[in-house]
């Protein structure tokens, strides 16, 4: 009877851990992201089609299922499920004013979202003509992925470092739109733009905060 109940107490303090073992994973394999991308970055993607339609909706339906996951994760006994990194370095982004400093992985996937930002292939290159949009979640955890992203302001500075050179964006627009709204995403033929995309509000997200900047 005592062997029951110390195996009671057992699970119910496994229970209680769970969500903080499962944040420290994340935290931990995106500072390795992060370590290896100070070390070595991974050749830009090249641009892809015109059509981003299909690669924008998939985007906003994984940043819309990790807000539901985390409204509905439930305390469990079992391990989490790990979910292999399998996309490629691009390079680092860092917000000054956010503290912000994440790896940017090749492929808006939801392995490469879990622990990183990611770089929509089907967009423009870092640091060329044309819109280049990154990806994240926004954590419900303070300063983790872009739970901070609503701090940014127009005029603030955004880094992004890959293999070949540091690029230096400045905000010039900051938008809350609808899931649906895919001319986030445009160019105009001239300017290199960079596109940071999540969710909005931060609890039960309805809509997708869009901040918009263009190469100093």
């Amino acid at each position: 009877m005592r062997k029951l109940s110390y195996l009671i107490i057992l699970a119910g303090v496994l229970i209680m851990l769970y969500p903080k073992a499962s944040e420290w994973y994340n935290d931990r394999q995106q500072a390795i992201l992060l370590e290896e991308a100070e070390q070595a970055y991974s050749e830009l993607a090249p641009t892809a089609g015109p059509d981003l339609q299909k690669p924008y909706a998939e985007v906003t339906q994984l940043l819309a299922e990790e807000s539901v996951q985390e409204d509905e994760v439930q305390p469990s006994a079992e391990p989490a499920e790990e979910i292999a990194v399998g996309g490629k370095i691009t390079g680092i982004i860092e917000i000054d004013r956010i503290d912000l400093k994440l790896p940017v992985l090749e492929g808006a996937t939801k392995a490469n979202m879990k622990h990183a930002a990611a770089h929509m292939k089907e967009t423009a290159p870092l640091g060329e003509v044309g819109n280049a949009a990154i990806a994240a979640h926004r954590s419900r955890t303070a300063g983790r992925l872009f739970n901070r992203l609503d701090e940014v302001k127009i005029g603030d500075t955004i880094k992004i470092k890959t293999s070949a050179e540091e690029y230096q964006y400045e905000v010039y627009d900051i938008s809350i739109v609808e899931p649906t709204d895919v001319s986030v995403l445009n160019g105009n033929g001239e300017d290199k733009i960079l596109t940071l995309i999540t969710c909005d509000p931060l609890v039960n997200p309805t809509h997708r905060l869009i901040i918009h900047a263009k190469l100093s």
